[in-house]
């Protein structure tokens, strides 16, 4: 079964709490909530009463050779506890280094050394949190060379060594395409399709030179038209509209959301 959901941002809050709206899960940015008591917490439990909930991370740094921070991945499981999530989930990247944060979603070499380290990460927060990960490609803006796999491979390959599930951010596959000169649609045919869990829908800005991932607009028709090509190779999955700056109404996301039900539907209809 598909779900359709949105990301939930603080102007939203009050609709969401106040209406049933019409989205079948929303997505919250863990660290926004991993605090004991507090309003946030409570506005979280009472959004979780009302809608499924996913927890989404942006600082696990699941690439740092440091290994984990363990009063992060304890606050997470605790959240993780109270809400009982749809999916637990953070990115393909690093952002901490000798205790320092960077509070970006750093890229990675994809060679053997580093698919070891994010390997022994994703294990460990695993075991920590008891249940399965989503993991979330990254956009980029440099390669490291050389690169002994490519992006793709290397996330097929952490799936099969960890067992993790994904998070398929389709405007982060175009925008690291468009940006390294690699082809879409051969990222999306060699990704391990019955891995993904989520999906992500976004849009992005272009830079001096480059696509840049900002969520700040609507999802072009170049994502729209990569979501419809991958599409009916997934099954059951979660899909989303993500939007973190240049915030609109809510009516407004909603129709974005529609239109990836309609894209879903238009899928089923082929498929039949």
């Amino acid at each position: 079964m598909h779900r359709f959901g949105l990301g939930l941002r603080k102007p939203h809050y009050r609709e969401f709490l106040e209406h049933r709206v019409a989205v079948d899960f929303l997505e919250v940015i863990s660290e926004n909530f991993m605090i004991d008591g507090g309003r946030p917490r409570q506005i979280l439990r009472d959004l979780r009463d009302r809608y499924p909930v996913a927890l989404h991370g942006v600082s696990m740094s699941l690439g740092s050779v440091d290994g984990l921070d363990g009063t992060y991945l304890r606050r997470l499981r605790a959240l993780v506890d109270e809400v009982e999530p749809l999916f637990v989930s953070d990115h393909l990247s690093w952002s901490r280094i000798d205790g320092f944060n960077s509070h970006d979603l750093l890229p990675l070499p994809y060679t053997n050394e580093a698919l070891n380290t994010v390997c022994d990460n994703i294990d460990h927060a695993q075991t920590v949190l008891g249940r399965t990960m989503l993991v979330e490609n990254p956009s980029s803006y440099i390669a490291f060379a050389p690169a002994e796999m490519t992006e793709w491979d290397f996330m097929a390959a952490m799936c099969a060594r960890t067992g993790c599930h994904l998070l398929l951010d389709v405007n982060n596959v175009f925008v690291s395409a468009s940006n390294h000169g690699f082809d879409p649609i051969a990222y999306l045919a060699g990704i391990p399709h019955e891995r993904v869990r989520q999906v992500h829908l976004a849009g992005h800005s272009q830079g001096s030179e480059l696509l840049v991932d900002t969520h700040d607009s609507p999802v072009p028709e170049s994502v729209w038209d990569l979501f419809a090509q991958v599409l009916p190779h997934l099954s059951s999955v979660a899909t989303m509209i993500e939007r973190d700056d240049d915030i609109p109404p809510l009516a407004e996301l909603l129709r974005e959301l529609q239109e990836a039900r309609d894209i879903a539907d238009a899928t089923r209809a082929v498929a039949a």
